[in-house]
């Protein structure tokens, strides 16, 4: 059987897990002490019959303790939900707790009072902006120091290799731009033009050109089968060049004859020859009435 002054004298005087020792005076940390004073009236553990009201995401309950229920620590609370309005919470509490103390009544409305104000002030707080200081771990900052010593160096090296592969663009290593911005390809063409114009203003004052001796081209003869041959001016080049022309001109020459005989010969033995008929001409003279007679 619950004894309530005997767990008194030992909570008080030998030891106390809930208590908490201050220069200004001695208080309870469990969530159900109504005042948070340790005191008799206002301990949970030392109270049989006892009450209080706790909160949960913002909405109010009325806990309450009975001996009956002493030898069932699972179901040694019950709960009631409190509504919203202040007036309505207190008729409730005065409905469950006609016949209870007053004075823990009185300590259970206080209480409520106090934990109303407290919501209260709680929504105004929230409709404001206010700074709020948030912590960074140590290793997340090393972390995030490395990915930016790391991204520097990609940055760089992106920026060596992108002035690499123009310089060996302008060099003439390459035949056009490769993966790169439109807009640097227009600027490297607009580069390209106006050193090439400059280029050739400053080749264009005097030019050295040299003379070009071209031999005409005459038209295939088709009876004789030979081939294009050239034919010089004689006024236009030298005698040498006379001397090589003759000599091109016989070997086109020896190689038209040998041919035409080479056919010749294949002609003759393979071909059998027809008798050509022969033609009669008869000549009148006028003069003399006499005919004359040729065969062809």
């Amino acid at each position: 059987m619950q004894h309530d002054e005997v767990i008194w004298q030992v909570i008080r005087h030998k030891h106390c897990s809930f208590m908490s020792k201050i220069s200004t005076g001695i208080f309870c940390r469990n969530p159900y002490n109504v005042t948070g004073i340790c005191n008799r009236s206002s301990c949970p553990l030392a109270n049989s019959r006892y009450a209080t009201i706790r909160d949960h995401d913002g909405v109010f309950y009325l806990y309450m303790k009975t001996i009956e229920r002493a030898h069932k620590p699972n179901d040694l609370w019950e709960r009631v939900k409190l509504p919203k309005n202040y007036e309505k919470t207190l008729e409730v509490i005065d409905k469950h707790l006609m016949y209870w103390p007053k004075l823990l009544v009185h300590k259970i409305k206080q209480r409520l009072t106090k934990m109303t104000q407290m919501r209260i002030r709680m929504r105004k707080l929230a409709l404001k902006t206010r700074e709020k200081i948030m912590t960074t771990p140590r290793k997340e900052k090393k972390r995030e120091t490395r990915r930016e010593e790391k991204a520097e160096k990609a940055a760089v090296l992106d920026k060596a290799i992108e002035k690499e592969l123009l310089a060996r663009l302008e060099n003439g290593i390459y035949d056009g731009i490769y993966n790169l911005p439109f807009n640097k390809f227009i600027e490297t063409l607009d580069t390209d033009e106006l050193k090439a114009e400059d280029e050739n203003e400053e080749e264009s004052e005097v030019e050295y050109v040299e003379a070009n001796f071209e031999l005409e081209e005459e038209d295939d003869i088709e009876d004789l089968g030979m081939k294009d041959y050239h034919i010089s001016n004689d006024n236009a080049v030298d005698d040498d060049d006379d001397e090589e022309v003759n000599a091109v001109k016989e070997k086109r020459v020896r190689r038209w004859s040998k041919s035409a005989h080479e056919k010749s010969e294949k002609d003759e033995p393979g071909t059998k020859l027809k008798k050509k008929s022969r033609i009669h001409v008869e000549v009148d003279h006028e003069d003399g009435g006499e005919r004359q007679k040729a065969t062809f």
